[in-house]
């Protein structure tokens, strides 16, 4: 893919999208104790800081695709990417946990926008099969890359001494880039006019945040207030907003989510697979991150240092596992779901005598991110293997949908299991075992649902979102 440096320069603004969406997932995981002490929030607080993001990002992730559509992908791509770096700074500034929780939130909102529109203008600029195969690839790489360093800085960053409390530069530090990438989008991105005259369905939007907001915001936060008449009032009423919804989708001309989708067998139980994986996948980060500064008091550094040798191994594990993929089919994930399972197990055993030794825990570590990396990379491909061309945008949407709220459902209900046992008395050892317990059997169910799956996928790129 010969480019004239400018087309590597477009390139790079758009992954600048991907890069911020993927890191600030990240990098709030391992700096979550030290923004705690900062604002004086509670366990549900920290909880909140993952999940409002997430919530966010899930409820319009759809819609910012048909944004982009009706009113072209440059000029969403730019306006979304300067409220990004607004709602970033007003999550550096914010002086409460609610202020912080809310402006989480519209970040995920704005990361919802920014995506599909940075997707879109790969395939504007790479119109050539090979040359977009390869661009996606640096794409991928880039998400990738952002997971591991937003680890590393959330774990460096909190510890900085200053004037300023050092967690609020994990969210400040977006507005440079940002900005950057903002100006440069403005003036380097070529013209992409509107493609459709479709009307942005509010109603379906606003039905799904709510449902979705109703599931997750009563699981954290009714469980630090004893589960009050509101919390168990606002979690049943999750479930007939969510019917509402998918009601409405069956009547609408333009629905927000087609429901033939889910006609498909195997895309069914991808999604299930899907759902069941990343409940584990951020809940894990949540937990240990905890469990190693406030349980066994090591600093933000050598935790976000831990965290790096299972990023590493994520890395390394998806440079291999989509190789392998195209051969091996769904016996590469049913062993990267194995790995974990085992290296959890491992991780019990370990944390059962209080902290281990780093000789011991950092292959255990790097060991569980290369099942990650063989698992996470290759679920969206499973999933899209039997899904029609024309349903392959909806499909890709869809999936993210339900990818970001499991993050959003482990966070609540694993991150709530370890809370609520230490909230009991129990010491962080003894809230540690169920909580992982749990995990280790929803990759179970994970493996359940992939093994019932056909054996081969075709090789596809990688995608993190």
């Amino acid at each position: 893919m010969k480019r004239h440096p400018s087309g590597w320069l477009q390139l790079a603004i758009i992954s600048s999208a991907v890069f911020l969406a993927v890191i600030d997932i990240f990098i709030v995981n391992v700096a979550l104790p030290s923004i705690r002490t900062g604002l004086g929030g509670t366990d549900a607080d920290m909880q909140l800081v993952i999940a409002m993001y997430l919530l966010g990002y899930a409820s319009f992730l759809i819609t910012g695709g048909k944004l982009g559509d009706r009113y072209g992908q440059k000029r969403v791509f730019v306006i979304s990417m300067f409220l990004f770096t607004l709602a970033s700074c007003c999550c550096g500034i914010a002086a409460t946990p609610f202020q912080l929780n809310v402006a989480r939130f519209i970040q995920g909102v704005c990361a919802a926008f920014l995506i599909p529109q940075s997707i879109a203008l790969v395939h504007v600029l790479y119109p050539e099969h090979k040359a977009r195969i390869r661009a996606l690839g640096i794409y991928g790489t880039i998400a990738g890359s952002a997971s591991v360093i937003g680890q590393l800085l959330g774990g460096i960053i909190p510890d900085l001494q200053g004037p300023v409390a050092g967690w609020r530069f994990i969210f400040l530090i977006n507005l440079p880039i940002g900005l950057i990438a903002g100006i440069l989008a403005w003036r380097k991105l070529p013209a992409t006019p509107p493609t459709s005259k479709g009307r942005i369905d509010a109603g379906s939007v606003a039905l799904l945040t709510a449902g979705l907001m109703s599931l997750v915001y009563p699981l954290i936060q009714g469980r630090e207030l004893g589960w009050p008449l509101w919390s168990i009032l606002l979690l049943a009423a999750s479930f007939p907003l969510l019917a509402v919804f998918v009601l409405l989708q069956r009547k609408h001309a333009e629905p927000l989510m087609q429901l033939q989708l889910f006609r498909i067998r195997d895309y069914r139980l991808a999604l299930l697979a899907t759902l069941s994986y990343f409940m584990v996948q951020d809940s894990y980060f949540l937990i240990h991150a905890v469990l190693l500064q406030s349980g066994y008091g090591l600093s933000a550094t050598t935790t976000g240092m831990l965290f790096v040798a299972q990023g590493l191994g994520y890395v390394l594990a998806s440079l291999i596992a989509m190789r392998l993929l195209g051969r091996y089919g769904k016996k590469v994930l049913l062993a990267g779901v194995g790995l974990m399972i085992v290296t959890l197990v491992l991780h019990m055993y370990l944390f059962a005598g209080g902290l281990p030794g780093h000789g011991w825990l950092v292959p255990v570590l790097f060991a569980y991110g290369m099942g990650c990396g063989t698992v996470l990379p290759s679920l969206l491909t499973t999933a899209m293997k039997g899904v029609p061309q024309p349903l392959a945008g909806a499909a890709s949407g869809t999936y993210s949908t339900f990818q970001q709220t499991a993050v959003a459902l482990g966070v609540s209900v694993c991150g709530g299991i370890f809370f609520g046992q230490l909230q009991s008395g129990h010491s962080y050892t003894a809230a540690y075992l169920p909580a992982t317990g749990l995990n280790i059997g929803l990759l179970l169910l994970t493996a359940l649902f992939l093994y019932r799956m056909p054996g081969t996928v075709p090789h596809t790129a990688n995608s993190y979102i």
